[in-house]
This record gives C-alpha cells, structure tokens and sequence, in this order.
C-alpha cells in the first residue's frame, strides 16, 4: 500500500508512556480522572471518527455466488485494524446477502443507508436496483464488480474497472486474429443483452466480421447440451470475411454465464467428437484459475483456452501484498481465493478507499466528501493492479451506454500448463471498441 497517511503505530511514545501511568495511578488511588486521561498521545484512531462501509455479494443462491467479496472485506478490515487504522479511523465493514435477486440488492442498499454507512464498496449485483437508494441518501458505491447498467451510469459510482463490457469488448480483439467462426453463448437477461454487439464490436476491431452467433442461454441451468450444440456449429462455419486464411482458423465457441459457465463447458465437452477444429475461450468471472484448478488443470477442458480479464493473473508478484493479507487476517476462509476476480475486485476497491480517506485527511468522513474528493479528479495508484484511476469529468468515456467507465483496460491471458498466463505483457485499451460498439 502507498499514499501518506497518518501515522497510526500502536506503540506510544514516552510521554504517552507516563500519561498513561499517571491516570492509572489516579484511578487506583480513587481519584477523578485527570485533563488529558481520557485521550491518550498517539493512540491510534483516539479523535477520529470510525468509516463504515457496506460490501455486498449473492452468497448461497442457485446462480451466481461470491462469497469470496464480502469475506476479503472483513480480512481487510482486520488487517486495517492491526494497523492501527485507516488514516487514523476504525474501519468498521457491514457485509449483506445480496440474494442475487433485484429486491435483495434494493434490500442491501436500504440497509447501508439504515446503517448509515460512508460508502459501499467491492459489491456484485447484477441488478441495478441497488443505485437508487444510495443516490437518494448521496452514498458513493466503489469498486462494484461491473455487471449491472447502473454502475456505468449513475453519477455516484466509481467503478475499478470495465466490467462486463470491456471483458467482452477485449474479448473480441482476443479472438480477432486467431477465430474463423465465433459463438457467444450469454445469458438471457437484460444483463447480457449487450454482450453479442460488445464482443462483435472487438472482433471487427482490425478484419471485416459478420455478425457473431448469439446463442441465448438461462443462468441458472443444470443442462447446456442444446446450446453446446448450437454453438460447436455455429462456431464452425467460418465468417464471410473474404480474408484468404479465414477457412484455415479454428472456430471459437466463447462462453460468459458466471457460475454456470462450468455446467455449459460441462455440457461442451460431452458432445461426440465430430472432428470440428473448435477452440474454447471466455472472460474473467466467469473462467479463473480456480475453475481451471477444479476442473483438472493441465489435463481438463479449458487448457489451451482464451481468457480475457480486468488484472494481472493471478500468479502474478503484484498480488503479494493480497495475498499477504489473505494469509495472516482471512484465518483459513476458504471463501477468500486470491485468484478469484470478486476478491481481487474487493481489495482494489478497498484500496482505493484507503487513498480517498487519506487524501481527505479528516477527523470525520462522511459520504459528501468521499464523493467530492473522487469527483475532483483525485488519482489513485493501484500498486500496478489497474492503470492509475480518475473519476473526474474529463475522464469519462464518451459512450452514452457506460460513460462511467474510467479504467478502458483489459489483460489477455491463456491457460497454459494447467495455469493462467499473460498472453501479452501490456494492458490492452478496449476504449475505441467500446465507443463504436452502439
């Protein structure tokens, strides 16, 4: 972590030492306290006022679930609290079964204003009506996961990444110079109804690409055998491109169903070999290296598969400050696996909040300025995890669909020896993608 803060040791200095000494004696002898005993030099968070915050997440449902965010806010908040502070405040984090349903997120977000929270940070929700009541009481909602509409629109959200839109967007440059044929299969919400022209938008990025086969599919499934099918021959029959070496390429069958995204591959591979040249591909949250783990690494079904995500993979050095945390303050949560993306989500936001409330350097921080400061144009180094991040008005994308969207970057990754690796070293700017997509 960096950024100034103040300095919040637990170790008292000698004059605190003596104070402290002195208004022990007084109590034992009976006697009131003296000026000064109630506050001690250097105690840490002693006149600064707690921060509290909500992180919200779908936990125990039949679709999507990610335990993982909520859990990583509590280790965060321990580990903030071994600290000392978070510069100079308690940081006090509420957590909330999201439920993966649109009257639950509203459920959660009434509930943060009850609580009277500064902010709501590192949450998923699908459903955008969570937004409402944080606007109506001024709370700022960072660092959401990016799958909703509303965390791309409304005006008090600052999001860490490109969500949805550029995964799917980065996804089509991906696959650009290595697919004939490409099909997407999505779910079949409002949600995913943007995701075909997201993804065909990326494919058109440097060659002349029809139309991408959108195969619909429900997110809460148990079988994809039907879809499979439509998408191995979707996949296969190569564009109308014109381009002499367009037969030559495999097809592309590329999934983005969340949790389910296993039971539609599940599905995929199950299918009778017919001799199809198909490569698999998909985005970050929906494929990680803990499905790969899961699935037989190495010897399963994504090896060899195009993954587009927001961060580095997982392996990478620039996760050790995370994943030093997850070590000595998640106490074992199997919940919080730092190749998770919801985790790694919940800690960039979580930093960022630690950079806001240093910046404004306040005995008390309250929901106005935290959205002020952001507003201002203050920029946050995410130790190398995003491109450094602004939220002021010059850095909003000109896209009526998602002008929210401040961070246009994205990671191309394969799985290779059972593991996610770079495909490139570089963030990729999906930016002019995204603008030309609508």
């Amino acid at each position: 972590m960096t950024g100034r803060r103040r300095s919040t040791s637990p170790r008292t200095s000698p004059t605190s030492s003596r104070i402290r000494l002195a208004c022990t004696a007084a109590v034992a002898a009976g006697a009131s306290l003296i000026s000064g005993c109630g506050v001690l030099p250097g105690d840490a968070g002693a006149s600064r006022d707690p921060v509290t915050v909500m992180t919200f997440a779908p936990v125990d449902t039949r679709a999507t679930n990610m335990p993982g965010m909520p859990a990583m806010a509590r280790a965060y908040a321990r580990w903030v609290e071994s600290r000392g502070g978070m510069d100079g405040h308690e940081l006090r984090v509420i957590t909330c079964n999201e439920q993966n349903t649109p009257e639950g997120a509203a459920a959660c977000a009434r509930r943060a204003v009850k609580e009277g929270v500064v902010a709501v940070v590192g949450s998923y929700s699908q459903y955008g009506t969570f937004m409402a009541p944080l606007e109506a009481a001024g709370i700022p909602f960072i660092g959401g996961y990016g799958i909703s509409e509303e965390e791309f629109t409304s005006y008090l959200s600052y999001p860490v990444n490109g969500g949805q839109p550029a995964l799917l967007a980065g996804n089509g440059i991906q696959l650009a110079g290595s697919c004939g044929g490409v099909a997407l299969v999505r779910p079949d919400s409002l949600a995913g109804d943007d995701l075909s022209q997201l993804l065909h938008s990326g494919l058109t990025s440097d060659r002349d690409h029809t139309t991408t086969a959108d195969i619909l599919a429900k997110d809460d499934a148990t079988d994809y055998t039907e879809q499979a099918r439509q998408a191995r021959t979707q996949a296969a029959k190569p564009r109308d491109t014109g381009a002499e070496a367009e037969g030559d390429r495999p097809g592309c069958v590329t999934a983005a169903l969340g949790d389910r995204t296993e039971t539609f591959f599940d599905s995929y591979r199950r299918l009778p070999d017919d001799g199809r040249d198909i490569r698999i591909a998909s985005v970050i949250g929906s494929v990680g290296q803990p499905l790969v783990d899961r699935t037989g690494g190495r010897s399963g079904p994504f090896e060899g598969a195009y993954v587009t995500g927001w961060y580095p993979e997982a392996d990478d050095r620039r996760w050790d400050a995370m994943r030093e945390v997850i070590d000595e303050h998640a106490f074992g949560d199997n919940a919080v696996d730092p190749a998770d993306a919801g985790v790694q989500t919940t800690w960039i936001a979580y930093t960022v909040l630690e950079k806001v409330v240093g910046a404004i350097d306040r005995d008390t921080v309250t929901p106005r300025t935290l959205a002020y400061t952001l507003d201002q144009g203050l920029q946050v180094s995410t130790d190398g995890l995003t491109p450094e991040l602004r939220w002021g008005y010059e850095d909003m994308l000109p896209a009526p669909s998602f002008p929210r969207i401040v961070n246009r970057s994205v990671t191309f990754q394969i799985v290779k020896g059972g593991r996610l690796v770079a495909a490139q070293d570089e963030f990729v700017d999906v930016a002019d993608t995204l603008t030309s997509a609508f």
